[in-house]
Parts: structure tokens; sequence; C-alpha cells
């Protein structure tokens, strides 16, 4: 679907236009068109390749979707792609943002994302000065967009796993505390995966060797290029954090569940002895002593009830029980 197809002259706007159009004003010195599709259709992007020449695999590859953050150089034409991360009720949605960028035009592909970029076209045209670049300023301006936008999504995670370290040593926790912890594992991987391509798409773009249409903002590259160093290394923090916690709570859980083996060999420790003593007296030989005499049997429960007083106390102070 088409959002919007504008003309734009030395950083000025002059008139939104219509896909029949685009080929005139491309023709024009000092202009460059800026087109918007989101979710296009495979007849909207063989328009749109007909309209600025595409080159035929870059299309392929935004028709298909579901690529990894990278970025193409056909001739004088880029195409770069980006991932949109949103995470909604637990659930991960990964949209993707294909940008075909040439001399004197833009044509950006939104998939699967409701995120829209109203903002970016409004900043742009605030700053005139910069606009007048050409397309690889809007280049710069929907990257660092996008690279914005994973900076809530680092500090939502990095408050999850402060909520699940307050819970490590709550007993009966271990193992709701490793679920999560591997829910969010999956998170931070997601976002590690979005990442980590789009630091060397932004590296490629602030290199010296430059790029044909956008020669002169390598410094705003090499700003997004510092913007994903600090989410890269976050995400590195957060995961080497969520592997110790794991590791915690694992030693949390065989700490209770030692201490549940000792509470067990205690108890049983302790009916042993009752056992072996009920045992011996009752054997029922003949000639057995305390079988005859009247108080036998308060001392024999009396010598149970004491050696077994005795030994509770004794698995008491040692913290078995």
């Amino acid at each position: 679907m088409l959002i919007n197809c504008v003309a734009y002259e030395n950083g000025v706007r002059l008139t939104d236009l219509t896909v029949e159009e685009i080929s005139d004003y491309l023709k024009r010195p000092e202009c460059f068109v800026w087109v918007a599709l989101r979710d296009a259709t495979p007849a909207e992007l063989d328009k749109m390749k007909e309209e600025f020449s595409l080159h035929e695999l870059a299309v392929e590859d935004a028709r298909h979707g579901h690529q990894r953050p990278k970025l193409e150089e056909y001739g004088e034409s880029v195409f770069v792609v980006m991932h949109l991360l949103e995470f909604n009720n637990g659930e991960s949605n990964l949209g993707e943002l294909n940008v075909f960028v040439g001399p004197n035009y833009l044509l950006s592909v939104r998939n699967r994302s409701q995120q829209h970029f109203v903002e970016v076209r409004e900043r742009c045209e605030r700053e005139q000065h910069l606009l007048k670049e050409g397309s690889g300023f809007v280049l710069y301006a929907l990257m660092d967009a996008v690279v914005d936008r994973y900076f809530p999504i680092i500090d939502q995670l990095e408050s999850e796993l402060e909520e699940i370290e307050e819970q490590i040593f709550n007993k009966g926790a271990a193992r709701s505390n490793i679920e999560q912890l591997y829910s969010l594992k999956r998170k931070i991987m997601v976002l590690k995966h979005v990442v980590a391509p789009l630091m060397e798409v932004a590296g490629k773009l602030a290199s010296s060797r430059g790029f044909v249409v956008c020669p002169n903002i390598r410094d705003y590259f090499r700003d997004v290029y510092d913007h994903l160093l600090r989410i890269d290394a976050a995400v590195d923090t957060v995961r080497d954090t969520i592997g110790t916690a794991i590791q915690v709570n694992l030693s949390i859980g065989a700490i209770e569940s030692n201490e549940v083996s000792k509470r067990l060999a205690a108890w049983a420790g302790i009916f042993a002895v009752a056992t072996a003593l009920a045992g011996i007296w009752g054997m029922n030989f003949e000639h057995m002593p305390e079988l005859k005499w009247e108080y036998g049997y308060p001392l024999a429960m009396l010598t149970i009830f004491l050696a077994c007083l005795v030994l509770y106390i004794r698995l008491k102070r040692i913290g078995w029980l």
C-alpha cells in the first residue's frame, strides 16, 4: 500500500506525486523522490522496479522478506534491510524495513510491522539544510529512528531481569525463575540478532570509502554506529547476567534439594533407632528378662523416646532439622 510519494528539491518539499509522475521528477536536477510503501504487493514492487530501475535481486529480497539486516550495493544504488522489533504481551514481532536508495530517490518498504515513520519525514522536512544532501540523509534518518526504538526494548528487558533477580532467593521459586530467565534469554537473543548485523551495515556506511548516495554524511552514520555499539554492549551485559542468574537458581535448587534430603535422612535416622529398639524387644525369646518385668514396657517406651529425643536434639543443632 502506498503511504507517501513526495518530491523534494534543494531540501524543500515540492509536491505530493502519483506513481505515474515519479519518472518526470526523477529527470529534474537537484530533485529526489521519497516513496514509502507498507506491506507492498508484488504488483506495487514491480511498478517501483520499473520507475526507479531497481535491481532484480534487491526487489526479490524485498518481495520474499525474512532477510537478515544487511547492505548491498548495486552500481549507484544501495539496498538496506533493517528489522523492526516489538514485544507485545511477552510475544515478539519482527517486522522488516527494506530501503532502496539511489542518487535521486529513496523507496522504503515496511513489512509485518505497525510502526510508522511519520516523525522521520517531519524531522527531515524541518532540517532542510541536511535534506539538501538528498536521499542519503533520509537513509540516515530512517536508520537512526529504527535504532532509537531499540533503546526502550533493552530498557524493558533490563527491567524484567531486575524483577526476576529480586525473586531469586525466594524459597521455592527456582523453577519459576529459570522459566522466566530462559524466556528473557530468547528475547535478548532476538535483539542480538537484530543489532549485530546492523552494526556491520552502519560501519560500512560510516567507513572512509563511503557510498555514492551518501558521501557527505558519514559522520551521521558513525553516530548511529555508536548507538548500536551501546545497545550491543547492553545486550551482552544482560545476556551474561541472565547466564549468572540461571546458574544461581540452579545452585539454589540444588541447595533446597539437599536440605530436603537432609531432613528426610534425619527423620529416617530417628525412626531407625526406634525401630531397632522395638525390634530387639519384639523378638519374644523365652528367656528375655524384660518380658516378665512389671515395668519392662514403660521402661522400653521411655528408652525409645529418650533415644529419639537425644538424636532429634543433636540433628537440630547441626541444622539437619
